[in-house]
């Protein structure tokens, strides 16, 4: 936080930052009074986050983000008081009664100007993917995730059956779709199904991914 204190712009430390997400600020004035309104403050964040620097209404504050079981996510975002300039993310994660705090910084000075000046470069080479359906308050449905890692080519996927069903794959049995025992190709559905994609599309791409991570050369290189 000390280098929030001391610049007035971002680019002064733009080549030690990593671009983690970029979304849309939009200031405004109630009798005097400054606010910001945060449009799609995170992927997984269906909502739109209201901030006033005084945080009295319309502030939204703490919000649960999701609960499952005995883990709870907590976000609030907040002006720095440190920097007007940024908005703290602030994160607490309870776990089994174990509480864990994070903030994250959110810069709302940069004007849009081009695609090309904010876009999120990391994700051309980023090692962790994922394909992921979401309710609108955020939560997740369905969807694949996983790690570029040596020597792994294993996935996640998970959907909506009554409950939630979760398991771990590996993309290796796609290079070959035609083999796929009828289980299989099941899951697949149901998982396509709820992410939305044209009939078949989620198998596709698996195969295709499968036969990137075939690619040992290629892969070496990424990593």
């Amino acid at each position: 936080m000390d280098y929030v204190a001391l610049l007035e712009d971002i680019e002064e430390v733009s080549n030690i930052l990593e671009k983690e997400h970029v979304l849309l600020a939009l200031k405004f004035e109630i009798s005097g009074r400054p606010g910001v309104l945060l449009c799609d403050p995170g992927y997984h964040v269906g909502r739109v986050v209201t901030i006033m620097r005084d945080t009295t209404y319309p502030h939204t504050g703490w919000f649960t983000q999701s609960e499952e079981g005995a883990i709870k996510k907590e976000y609030c975002y907040i002006f720095s008081s440190v920097n007007p300039n940024f908005i703290e993310w602030r994160e607490k994660n309870t776990k089994s009664g174990i509480v864990e705090l994070f903030t994250a910084l959110i810069f709302i000075e940069r004007p849009y100007l081009t695609a090309i000046d904010v876009t999120e470069r990391r994700n051309l080479v980023y090692n962790f993917r994922s394909l992921l359906s979401r309710d609108a308050k955020g939560h997740l449905i369905a969807g694949i995730y996983f790690k570029l890692k040596d020597n792994s080519d294993e996935f996640t996927i998970f959907y909506q059956d009554g409950v939630k069903q979760r398991m771990k794959m590996n993309f290796s049995i796609f290079l070959y779709p035609k083999l796929l025992n009828d289980g299989i190709l099941k899951m697949i559905s149901k998982c396509n199904k709820q992410l939305n994609l044209e009939e078949n599309q989620l198998l596709r791409s698996l195969s295709s991914i499968a036969e990137v991570l075939n690619d040992k050369v290629y892969l070496t290189q990424l990593l």
